[in-house]
C-alpha cells in the first residue's frame, strides 16, 4: 500500500484483537470532518482509505454493525468499540470506507483530501498552529 502500484496486502483490526482484517492499497485516502464521524468515534476527525469491497475480507472474529440512517452501516468491535469500517452502497458503492488508523501500520496510507470541511469544528482549520511536544508537556 506504500507504492502505487504495489500488490502488498496490508493487515488491521481492532485494539483487542478480536477482529482482524486484510486490505489491498486503497483506491482513496481522505479525514473526513462530518459530525456523523465525530460522534460516531468521539474524535474531531477520522482518516479513512477507501478499498474495493472485493480486496477487504475480515480474517477474525466478527464486526458488529450499527447504522443511524438504513444506509450507512458503521462496523466496530463489540468487544474494544474499535470502529474499524463503514459501508454506504447508496453513497459509496463497492466501496469498504477503512479506518486508516486501524491498520497494523498506519503510516502506509497519508490522506490526500479533507472531505466535509462544511462541517468542521471551527479550531480544527488552525490545529497545526498549535504547539506541539513529543509528549505531555511538564
Amino acid at each position: 500500500m506504500t507504492e502505487a502500484g504495489s500488490n502488498a496486502r496490508s493487515t488491521g483490526g481492532c485494539r483487542c484483537g478480536a477482529v482482524r482484517y486484510e486490505v489491498d492499497r486503497p483506491v482513496q485516502a481522505a479525514i473526513c470532518h462530518c459530525e456523523d464521524c465525530r460522534r460516531s468515534s468521539g474524535a474531531p476527525m477520522v482518516g479513512w482509505m477507501g478499498v474495493a469491497a472485493t480486496s477487504f475480507r475480515v480474517t477474525k472474529g466478527e464486526a458488529r454493525a450499527w447504522s443511524s440512517n438504513g444506509q450507512a452501516h458503521r462496523h466496530f468491535c463489540a468487544t474494544c468499540g474499535t470502529g474499524l469500517y463503514y459501508l454506504n452502497e447508496a453513497l459509496i458503492s463497492g466501496i469498504v470506507d477503512v479506518q486508516i488508523a486501524t491498520l497494523d501500520d498506519p503510516t502506509a496510507v497519508s490522506p490526500d483530501i479533507q472531505v466535509q470541511v462544511a462541517e468542521r469544528l471551527p479550531w480544527a482549520a488552525h490545529i497545526h498552529q498549535l504547539p506541539v511536544f513529543d509528549r505531555y508537556p511538564d
